[in-house]
């Protein structure tokens, strides 16, 4: 149980980086790289969405494992990414073909799904700091 307990933490500091690593440097890096704006738009937000499959999928495995109480970060986390992906994105979607969506503008929206992002990794960061790898 020890190895795969290990291969658990793992698999969690990878997620945390990946998702650190998308919002710090690969996202704006597209944008700025990428002339085509819609196309990093697109490109940015499938990647974001993978992100929120990785979390599921580690969230998922949190609870097969003993000590998923534990684990009560990386679930906020794995919440806050869900709602970022399949509840506010595709308002931002909306809002970005007709000027806004649900009475906010693209601008809005994309503030609010940037926060959220903010928030799980704070909570992946929490979940880290927390944790006891002895």
């Amino acid at each position: 149980m020890t190895a795969i307990r290990n291969l658990f933490r793992l698999l969690l500091v990878f997620w945390a980086g990946s998702l650190w690593s998308l919002g710090a440097w690969v996202a704006p890096t597209l944008f700025h790289a990428q002339s085509d704006r819609h196309l990093a738009g697109v490109l940015t937000g499938r990647l974001f969405a993978i992100e929120t499959y990785v979390g599921v999928g580690v969230g998922v495995l949190a609870l097969l494992l003993p000590g998923r109480k534990r684990f009560v970060w990386g679930y906020l986390a794995v919440a806050l990414l869900a709602i970022n992906n399949w509840a506010l994105r595709p308002a931002m979607v909306a809002a970005h073909a007709r000027g806004e969506a649900v009475g906010l503008t693209f601008g809005a929206w994309h503030g609010a799904s940037a926060a959220l992002y903010a928030l799980a990794c704070l909570a992946l960061a929490l979940l880290i700091w927390n944790e006891d790898f002895r």
